[in-house]
Parts: structure tokens; C-alpha cells; sequence
């Protein structure tokens, strides 16, 4: 390592000499396209990051244009691996580097995988440069408590994405500074910040914890007409899920948060087809900032939802790019098991049926869709009540002294919503009954909304589902390899190795 080190120093320095580096930070950034970006100049001819509040604000509308704008990593790869890698859906398509995640043979060198971890890690850049330069920006019009409240919906930003790297990856590099410009005089200081060490899974988690925790003091409230900010209500629900996950798992705090949500007026919608409807005629979203939701992205006229194409017909355009095959194709599985159900509500709202132009899946004629989101102008909900509703009712199920009739009260109550009758007795009679009682609601209330994988590792299914589903679902591809302990954590993408000599790839890859 030390060699290693030493040799990139030299080549730096090399460089520097050749007056391709100056001081300037390197052309390809390990962690970002942003970490040289200057505004002004001091007084000392030093650079400044944010000249004034104009400065600052534009950056916080860059973080929120992350959410509308920038969709491949934090929804469109994340339902290929919640849905296509699980038992909810086929890949789709039948490109190389998706047909993978149906298969089970996702490798480091899978271009999805590098795309994710570079976006996710330019977004960590992007917002620590507003939270480590915030306080230093000379401009007596941005208070104090507009400084808080900027920093904690960054926080809130950042640990969103680190909750999502950390999910998928496992050990990852928590990275909460800003890299100085490499000069000749600070080459090996810099080093570490450039090439960043990955962390222990726990490490992330309690960065994650810390921010959100930071943030609650200063976020903004829940505003019911407005959604789209990452508000206090927002950092709660990020707690909530953060809290059942393992290396923090703590069943007293995700009751908590859920019960703080409740009082801050989240509750299901009564209708659940309002959640992700569109208005006829107009193929407008039917809602928008519904009680139920708690963090979403929202489309308009002019300003469209472009990955609704890759899931199927955009209704707002409705022969748009459909003549090639889409992805995050529904599963036989799936639409079993909301037909043996009887829940005609989920699954019309989930899944829709169209002619193609394609049958790699399924006769041309009769295919499946992902339908939840259908036009360019339906909202993206990030969180929503009923996910964080249904992870109390896995809390008192799970926790040391269970609480199964609560717990069912729950269920039961997401079930009426859809006109289902309320859980049998035998469904009631056990914990064990009752966590498959709760897994199947969460499969069928949150289908295509980027939940099921991470239901499945989280409880520790991901072998006796998965390795089950390929001989029960006809119309899945071969699988590649067996689910085992190590399928819990994706592969490191093999490109972030090479350039990074620090990071490890995942066992099993």
C-alpha cells in the first residue's frame, strides 16, 4: 500500500510538473465533478466557494434538481435491484448488462452497478460542499438560522444517499469532507481524501444516524402543500427504516418515529388509486402531496418525468418511445400472488396490460407493465406512510416482546384500504405466521416502489425466497448462480477498485 501510495504521488507530482495539474483538483475527481468549483475571491485572493446567499441558494436548488433531475441511480437502477432482483419482476429487456439482476449474476464489471456508485458519490460531493462551506460565506443576509436550515436539509440529503449506497453495497467510503486542491506542496496530504477508505457497514449507519439526528433541530416542518423538501418529518421516516435495518436495528425507535409521524398528520390516503393515478384527459398526477406522502418528486407541463418511458406507455405521450422492450417487467410470481389474494385494487394500480411490439416475456399481445408510474407528469414518492406504517408493524412483530395483536391491527387496517377482508386467525396465531403475514403486505402495498429486495435482506429471506422462486415462476431466466450469505451485498463496481486501491470488493464477487 505504501508503494502504492508513493507511486501515485510521483505520477501526481510528475504531472504537476508537466503543468497538466495545477492547483487545480485532479481532471477525474474519485470523488466528484464539483470539489473545484469557485464562485469568487477573498480579499486575500483566495477562492470562495459561495460568494453570497444567491450562491448558497443556487446550490440547494441543485441538491433538490438531484431528485427531479437525475433519476438513472436513485429510482430507475433501484427498482432493478428491489424488483427485478427479487421475485417481483424480470429484468425486461434483454440487455447484458440488466438481464444480470433477474439472473443472479450481477459481476463488478456490470456498467449499472458503476453508474450508481459514481452518481451516489457525486451527490455526497456536491451536498458537502454546502454543509462544510455554508458558515463561511460573507453575506449578513444569510442568518444564522437560514445557515441550520440549509445544512440540515443537506444532512438529510446525504444521509438519504449514503442509506441508499450503504444498502447495496455494505462497507462503503463515508465521506462528510471537501478535498483541498492538490498543489506539489500537498500531494500526500491529500491522498486520503482523494482515495477515501471504505468503512464498516455499522461506521455508515451511525454517520447516517448522526445526520439525520443533526438535522431534525433545524430541518424545516412538514408543510402538507409542499413534499418535496426534505423537512423534519422526512428525517423521521429516514430513522424510522434506518432503525429496522441491522447493525443499528433497534424495534423501540422505529415505533418511535413511526408514532411521531402519526402525530404530525401522515395517515393513509382512503383511496389508494389517488396515490398514483393520473386525471383523465389531461394524464395529470391525480394527487399530489397526499397525506401519505412524506418525501416525492413532482413533474409538470414542460418539466416531465422522463423515466416513465422506461417502464412502459407514458400516458401524458402515449406512443413515446414504445417500440422497443421495457424494464422492470411484472413477474408471474407477483401476479399470483395478487390474484390468489383477490386484491384487484393493488394490483390494478400496479400492474397494467398492453400490446406490444415485443414478447420476450410474455405473448405480445397481453403484456405486463410496471404501472405506478405512467405518465411523465406522476409524482416519484421516496418515502411514503405506509411503508414506514408496515415497518411498525414489523417492529412489534419482531421486537423481544412481541406484540402481535397491534401488529395486525396494522395489517389489517392497509388491508381495508383495499376492500381485503382483516387477517385470519391463523395468520394471527404465531410470530412466525405474522412475519409472513407482513412480508406479503409489504410485497403487494409497495410492489415497483423499490422495497422488496431490501424487505427480503433485511429478515434474512433472501435464500429460501429466492432460491424457491426460479423452479415455481415458469417464465424467469435460468439462474446463474445460488443465493447464499454473500448475495446480501451487491458487487463493487470493478472500475472504483482499479482507480481506488483501498477498496475491497464484496466476498463472493
Amino acid at each position: 500500500m505504501k508503494a502504492m501510495k508513493r507511486n501515485f504521488i510521483n505520477s501526481l507530482f510528475l504531472m504537476l510538473l508537466l503543468g497538466i495539474v495545477t492547483s487545480c483538483s485532479l481532471d477525474k475527481d474519485p470523488l466528484s465533478d464539483f470539489s473545484d468549483v469557485t464562485e469568487g475571491i477573498d480579499e486575500e485572493g483566495k477562492g470562495e466557494v459561495f460568494k453570497d446567499r444567491a450562491a448558497v441558494e443556487s446550490a440547494m436548488t441543485g441538491i433538490y434538481n438531484q431528485m427531479r433531475d437525475r433519476q438513472e441511480h436513485w429510482y430507475l437502477d433501484k427498482l432493478l435491484v428491489a424488483e427485478s432482483h427479487s421475485d417481483n419482476a424480470y429484468a425486461g429487456t434483454t440487455g447484458a448488462e440488466v438481464v444480470p439482476y433477474e439472473s443472479n449474476a450481477i459481476e463488478g464489471s456490470n456498467s449499472v452497478m458503476e453508474r450508481d456508485w459514481n452518481r451516489f458519490m457525486e451527490d455526497i460531493a456536491r451536498v458537502n460542499i454546502l454543509i462544510n462551506f455554508i458558515d463561511s460565506v460573507k453575506d449578513n443576509s444569510l442568518t444564522a438560522a437560514v445557515r441550520k436550515q440549509y445544512k440540515a436539509e443537506a444532512k438529510i440529503f446525504r444521509a438519504m444517499v449514503m442509506f441508499d449506497m450503504v444498502r447495496n453495497w455494505g462497507d462503503i467510503p463515508v465521506v462528510t469532507v471537501v478535498a483541498d486542491d492538490i498543489t506539489a506542496d500537498n500531494l500526500e496530504d491529500v491522498y486520503d481524501d482523494y482515495f477515501p477508505d471504505q468503512k464498516p457497514e455499522k461506521e455508515a449507519y451511525q454517520q447516517i444516524e448522526k445526520d439525520l439526528l443533526d438535522a431534525i433541530a433545524d430541518a424545516p416542518a412538514n408543510n402538507p402543500a409542499n413534499k418535496t423538501k426534505f423537512s423534519k418529518s422526512v428525517a423521521k421516516a429516514l430513522l424510522a427504516k434506518v432503525y429496522a435495518e441491522k447493525p443499528l436495528r433497534d424495534y423501540a425507535k422505529v415505533i418511535q418515529y413511526a408514532d411521531e409521524l402519526a402525530t404530525e398528520g401522515f395517515d393513509l390516503e382512503a383511496d389508494y388509486r389517488d396515490l398514483f393515478g393520473v386525471l383523465e384527459g389531461t394524464a395529470d398526477a391525480k394527487k399530489r402531496n397526499s397525506k401519505e406522502s412524506i418525501l416525492e418528486t413532482q413533474f409538470f407541463t414542460g418539466n416531465g418525468n422522463w423515466v416513465t418511458w422506461m417502464f412502459g406507455r407514458d400516458l401524458s405521450n402515449y406512443n413515446n418511445a414504445f417500440d422497443w422492450a421495457k424494464w422492470v417487467t411484472p413477474s408471474r410470481d407477483l401476479i399470483k400472488a395478487f390474484t390468489t389474494e383477490a386484491d384487484n385494487i393493488r394490483y390494478t394500480e400496479s400492474i397494467v396490460y398492453y400490446q406490444a411490439k415485443w414478447s420476450n416475456y410474455y405473448p405480445s399481445n397481453n403484456y405486463p407493465f410496471m404501472y405506478k408510474t405512467r405518465s411523465a407528469f406522476s409524482n416519484i414518492i421516496k418515502f411514503r406512510y405506509a411503508d414506514i406504517l408496515l415497518l411498525k408493524a414489523e417492529a412489534l412483530i419482531m421486537r423481544d416482546a412481541p406484540n402481535l395483536p397491534a401488529a395486525a391491527e396494522i395489517i389489517d387496517k392497509v388491508r381495508t384500504r383495499v376492500k381485503l377482508p382483516v387477517l385470519t386467525a391463523a395468520a394471527k396465531a404465531s410470530k412466525e405466521s405474522m412475519l409472513e403475514a407482513l412480508l406479503k403486505e409489504r410485497r403487494l402495498e409497495l410492489a415497483f416502489e423499490g422495497q422488496r429486495w431490501f424487505d427480503l435482506v433485511r429478515l434474512n429471506k433472501v435464500e429460501s425466497v429466492m432460491n424457491a422462486v426460479y423452479a415455481k415462476d415458469s417464465g424467469r431466466k435460468a439462474q446463474v448462480y445460488q443465493f447464499n450469505e454473500n448475495s446480501y451485498r451487491l458487487p463493487i463496481p470493478q472500475a472504483i477498485i482499479d482507480q481506488n486501491p483501498k477498496i475491497k470488493q464484496n466476498l463472493g464477487y
